[in-house]
């Protein structure tokens, strides 16, 4: 499955926006799906996933009640909605997914999209 990430942008604290991962080649549907970000200087680190049974969906602490993640099937993608942004989100972010069991740890990703920036000004 090839995977594209857009939807980043610029905004101010407290602004939100919505990031989209949309596949092709295959159902995303049927892969567990993630959203990971990296900020500057920092590692690659979890934000949050969803998975192909039943949509279970699970969160970063740093992130829990600000974003959601959904699948957008008609569109054959995965949403992240982001609300309430702060500085300490600005990153860029990548999506991947994978055909086993969704989990926080990004060396069990298989497929992954380009990353999109995301920058949120204080």
């Amino acid at each position: 499955v090839q995977l594209q990430a857009s939807g980043g942008g610029f905004v101010q604290a407290g602004g939100s926006l919505r990031l989209s991962c949309t596949a092709s080649g295959r159902t995303l549907s049927t892969y567990h799906s993630a959203w990971f970000r990296q900020g500057p200087g920092k590692e690659r680190e979890f934000v949050a996933s969803i998975s192909r049974s039943f949509a279970a969906t699970s969160y970063a602490d740093s992130v829990k009640g600000r974003f959601t993640i959904s699948r957008d099937n008609a569109n054959n993608a995965v949403v992240l909605q982001m609300n309430d942004l702060k500085p300490e989100d600005t990153a860029v972010y990548y999506c991947a997914a994978e055909a086993r069991p969704a989990s926080p740890y990004a060396h069990q990703y298989a497929h992954w999209g380009q990353g999109t920036q995301v920058t949120v000004s204080s």
